[in-house]
C-alpha cells in the first residue's frame, strides 16, 4: 500500500486536504506500527519518492503562508494537514538517520520560521505546536546535520568576516543564536503554564533536547540556561493545587533535568527528599506509565 498511497500524495496539491491528510497519516502510521525490518524498507520506499518529498516541502511551507483560523482552539482541515506533514517529516528524519537510507531529494526548512512558530505561537493550535516541536527535537538531536534536510535562515549563512567577541557564543551554537535560545526557553516555560497534558509532554521533551544540544556545543551556556531563576517560579506554578503533585510526569522530568545539570538554585535537597517521600507513600501500581518512567529516570539521576 505504501507505493500507491505515496504516489497518490505526490500527485496532490497542498489544498487537497481531504485526500492528503488521511494519506499522510497512513504513511506516518506505516513507519511507526511495523517491524524494524519492514520499517527500514518503508523508509526507503518513501525517501525514493521524489514527488512525495516535493509535496511535503510545499506542505511545510504552507505553515507560514496560511492564515490562522479565527478561533485558535479550532483545528481546521489545513492545520490538521500541517500537523500530519510535520510529524511525517520528523519521522523520516529520525529513521533516515537510523538506517542511513539513501536520499534522492532534500527538504529545506527555514530555522527562523520554525523557532518563531514556537516563540510567538501566533494563534497556532496546540496540536500544530506539538508537531513542530517534535520536528525541532529531531533536528536538535541530529545536530542539524541530516542528509535529508537543508537548514536555511539568517544564522545559517557563514560569515565572511571574523566573528566579533560578542558573537563568539552564537558561533559555538550555530545555527542557533543566543537570543533565539533564550527566547525559545522563555516561550517553552510559558507554554508549560497552560497545563495541557499533550503540550506539557512536548514542551518538556523539547527543553530536555535543547539543553542537551547546548551542553555539547557550550557547557557554560547549557548550565546557564538550566539554572535560570524563572525555572523555580515555573515549578511553583506547576505544583499549585492537587495532592502528590510532585508525581506529575512533566514535573518529574523537569526535576530530573535540573538535577542532571546541577541547578541547585532551582531544586534543593528538600524538594528531592519530598519527591522520594511521596514516591514511597504512593501506590506504584496506580501510577500511569508516563509517571512511572519519569520517576524511574528521576531516581536513577539522583
Amino acid at each position: 500500500l505504501l507505493f500507491p498511497v505515496s504516489n497518490l500524495c505526490g500527485k496532490c496539491r497542498p489544498r487537497d486536504t481531504d485526500l492528503l491528510q488521511p494519506s499522510l497519516n497512513f504513511l506516518y502510521w506505516s513507519l511507526h506500527q511495523t517491524t524494524p525490518c519492514s520499517q527500514q524498507r518503508a523508509v526507503a520506499v518513501l525517501l525514493s519518492n521524489v514527488s512525495l518529498l516535493e509535496l511535503l516541502q510545499k506542505v511545510l511551507e504552507c505553515t507560514w503562508l496560511w492564515s490562522p483560523p479565527a478561533r485558535a482552539a479550532y483545528l481546521s482541515s489545513e492545520d490538521a494537514l500541517l500537523c500530519s506533514g510535520w510529524l511525517l517529516v520528523a519521522s523520516l528524519l529520525l529513521y533516515q538517520h537510523r538506517y542511513n537510507t539513501e536520499v534522492h531529494q532534500t527538504l529545506s526548512v527555514d530555522l527562523t520560521e520554525v523557532l518563531n512558530a514556537v516563540i510567538f505561537r501566533n494563534k497556532k493550535p496546540i496540536l500544530l505546536l506539538v508537531s513542530i516541536m517534535q520536528f525541532l527535537r529531531i533536528v536538535l538531536r541530529q545536530n542539524f546535520s541530516s542528509s535529508l534536510l537543508v537548514i536555511v535562515g539568517q544564522n545559517t549563512a557563514p560569515s565572511a568576516t571574523q566573528p566579533q567577541p560578542s558573537s563568539l557564543q552564537d558561533t559555538a551554537l550555530h545555527p542557533l543564536a543566543m537570543q533565539q535560545v533564550f527566547s525559545l526557553v522563555v516561550s517553552l516555560q510559558n507554554l508549560l503554564v497552560h497545563k495541557d497534558l499533550l503540550l506539557s509532554q512536548a514542551v518538556v521533551a523539547c527543553l530536555e533536547t535543547l539543553v542537551e544540544y547546548l551542553y555539547v556545543k557550550n557547557q557554560d551556556v547549557a548550565l546557564h540556561v538550566a539554572s535560570q531563576p524563572w525555572h523555580r517560579f515555573l515549578l511553583f506554578t506547576l505544583l499549585s493545587g492537587g495532592q502528590k503533585s510532585f508525581l506529575q510526569p512533566e514535573v518529574l522530568r523537569l526535576m530530573t533535568l535540573f538535577v542532571r545539570y546541577k541547578s541547585n538554585n532551582i531544586i534543593s535537597q528538600k524538594e528531592i527528599s519530598q519527591i522520594i517521600q511521596e514516591a514511597a507513600e504512593a501506590n506504584i501500581g496506580e501510577l500511569s506509565e508516563a509517571t512511572s518512567c519519569a520517576l524511574h529516570l528521576f531516581l536513577s539521576q539522583v
